[in-house]
């Protein structure tokens, strides 16, 4: 199976695991699924950090590579195609990134692995 970790689901895989369901925190550790964060993410949690809404321990741009690179987390880029697929979604989700990551998951075959149950109803799959 393919996973796309939303946002939030990164955060508690990389500092509060506990607050994951659980199957949701079997399906991330599955050696044979594919887990993947969205390069939107990163920007989300960047932009999040600069304007004091998020604390982590060093900069994102330090602490971010490499507690993915240690938890074997790829990285999913944005393509022109992913960006531009947001603009035939339904508004039923305002928050940008999160139409990104529909749109990529959409676009790629992934299944969005996240709390926020507004996002099934664009019709991706959701874990």
């Amino acid at each position: 199976m393919k996973l796309l970790l939303d946002t939030h689901v990164l955060l508690w895989v990389l500092s509060a695991p506990f607050r994951l369901s659980r199957g949701a925190a079997e399906a991330i550790v599955r050696a044979d699924n594919r887990v993947a964060v969205s390069a939107a993410s990163a920007w989300d949690i960047a932009i999040k950090q600069s304007i004091g809404k998020l604390t982590l321990p060093g900069p994102a741009e330090r602490w971010l590579p490499g507690v993915m690179a240690e938890r074997g987390l790829e990285w999913l880029d944005v393509t022109p195609d992913d960006a531009l697929g947001v603009r035939t979604l339904p508004w039923h989700h305002r928050d940008p990134f999160d139409r990104l990551l529909v749109a990529q998951a959409m676009r790629g075959g992934w299944t969005l692995v996240t709390r926020d149950e507004t996002l099934a109803a664009y019709g991706v799959p959701v874990a």
